[in-house]
């Protein structure tokens, strides 16, 4: 079968370590950000059902062991549960020294704020490589399309005459070039602006969650808006029953 001259295999042999070096580099690029894009869709994924069980299942239960429980494991929002049941309980443990310096208010704030914080840096992670690549693939592209444009220069210069079989592979080098910059970075910056809006929402839902469990550690129950929307919902449920 016969390669042709301005194809991906001929632009390889053909080029020079320039070339190859900026081919690899954006290949890498790709993986990176590939794998970025992918673990964290599937980590966010992961969260969801954590979250929906943070806003049903956890409410439902009799007990805060048992709540912790139906959070899973390996998550946001059971690690600020964990913080939360640790900060009360280390409160009432040392409720001689701590009952004059903090409230059980405010240690329980600061516990559940921490591991908010943490989990907020934890879903970050990775999103430098997102951004970077974003940003960056199109100049390494850039980069070779120069350097593509020089060796068609060289080589017109060399023959003194702009023919086409002179000038048209390192014209295609060039061009390539510039596609595989684009291909990198338009996959990186889509799936870092979805990433942002997934990590925002997980983050908004966490700080929901612990406001929560705020409610519940120093007073008891859940916020006054929470428990009567849930009894206004059993409420309707009850007249549709009788209805």
């Amino acid at each position: 079968m016969e390669v042709s001259p301005y194809g991906l295999e001929s632009l390889w042999a053909q080029g020079d370590f320039v070339t190859k070096g900026v081919a690899v580099l954006l290949v890498a690029m790709s993986i990176a950000s590939w794998y970025v894009i992918v673990t964290k869709a599937i980590q966010l994924l992961r969260f969801r059902g954590a979250s929906n069980a943070a806003g049903h299942q956890f409410w439902d239960t009799t007990s805060l062991p048992e709540g912790v429980a139906t959070l899973g494991t390996d998550n946001p929002f059971a690690e600020v549960a964990k913080a939360g049941v640790t900060a009360m309980s280390h409160h009432t443990a040392h409720k001689g020294h701590l009952h004059d310096q903090l409230s059980v208010s405010d240690w329980v704030t600061l516990s559940l704020r921490q591991a908010i914080d943490e989990a907020s840096g934890k879903l970050q992670t990775g999103m430098a490589v997102l951004a970077s690549v974003g940003s960056t693939a199109p100049f390494v592209g850039l980069f070779g399309t120069v350097w593509g444009i020089y060796h068609a220069l060289v080589s017109i210069g060399t023959s003194g005459q702009a023919s086409i079989d002179k000038v048209a592979g390192p014209v295609g080098e060039a061009l390539i070039m510039t596609a595989l910059g684009l291909a990198v970075a338009i996959p990186a910056t889509f799936g870092y602006n979805a990433l942002v809006r997934g990590n925002k929402t997980t983050i908004a839902k966490l700080n929901k969650f612990g406001f929560d469990l705020h409610a519940l550690f120093v007073t008891g129950s859940r916020s006054a808006s929470e428990e009567s929307e849930k009894n206004a919902n059993k409420a309707k449920l009850t007249a549709v029953g009788r209805a």
